[in-house]
């Protein structure tokens, strides 16, 4: 079963003379909880109505804060601007009482407006909170924590990790070349020795036999009777 999703808070207020009027991702609250049709200014002397419009508009940009509705005399309080108007030329509304947003950046508010109502006058709506009355509509919003942003994933640096291996490698190398193994030193140092001991050897035998050979040249040379003996013999 797939997670429901997370709702996205509203990105702005509006009045629309139709609902035609209205740009792309706005919609218009053309009916009260009650089923009423919910057009403003009827009943105040205008042959012309308009309704309330929400936009609710995922991704960066600005988010509805707070919503308030204030009377002709109360000044627009710091952070806040009145609703947008999508009207057409000869429509106009009502200044009596207005409708006044607080934008903020995306990520900067705890709390934020998700949805925006109308009922009667006398209605109460579950987990909304009523903001003011215009002309015979109460309006309430329903606001809730801001949804955290998803953390996006850190890039691995490809060349830096490239770089370490090529470096550590490079190391290795030449520790190796510096500092040879134990046994390969053994090796070289055993076969160093075992030449010179062979050469010894080969060197002790050859005196021995030079030697030997003198002694018995000298040895026949003594024996051999001179040959002036002979001949007096």
């Amino acid at each position: 079963m797939a997670a429901p999703a997370e709702p996205v808070p509203l990105s702005g207020v509006a009045w629309a003379s139709s609902p035609a009027a209205l740009p792309a991702a706005w919609t218009p609250i053309t009916s009260t909880v009650e089923g009423a049709a919910a057009n403003f200014g009827k009943g105040f002397g205008q042959k012309s109505s308009y309704f309330l419009c929400q936009s609710s508009q995922a991704g960066p940009g600005d988010v509805v804060a707070d919503v308030q509705v204030l009377g002709e005399r109360t000044a627009l309080p710091a952070g806040y601007s009145y609703a947008q108007e999508f009207l057409e030329p000869r429509t106009a509304i009502s200044k009596k009482k207005r409708v006044c947003v607080r934008l903020v950046p995306v990520g900067t508010a705890e709390l934020v407006v998700f949805d925006i109502k109308l009922s009667g006058k006398n209605k109460a709506i579950p987990h909304y909170v009523k903001i003011g009355e215009i002309g015979s509509f109460a309006i309430w919003c329903k606001k809730g924590h801001a949804p955290k942003p998803k953390p996006l994933p850190k890039p691995r640096n490809i060349s830096l990790t490239l770089k370490q291996l090529s470096l550590e490698t490079a190391e290795s190398n030449q520790a190796k070349m510096e500092f040879p193994s134990e046994k390969s030193a053994t090796h070289f140092g055993s076969k160093h020795t075992s030449l010179k001991r062979h050469d010894s050897i080969y060197e002790a035998s050859n005196l021995y036999g030079i030697s030997e050979a003198m002694w018995m040249h000298c040895t026949e040379l003594l024996h051999i009777p001179s040959q002036n003996s002979i001949t007096a013999c």
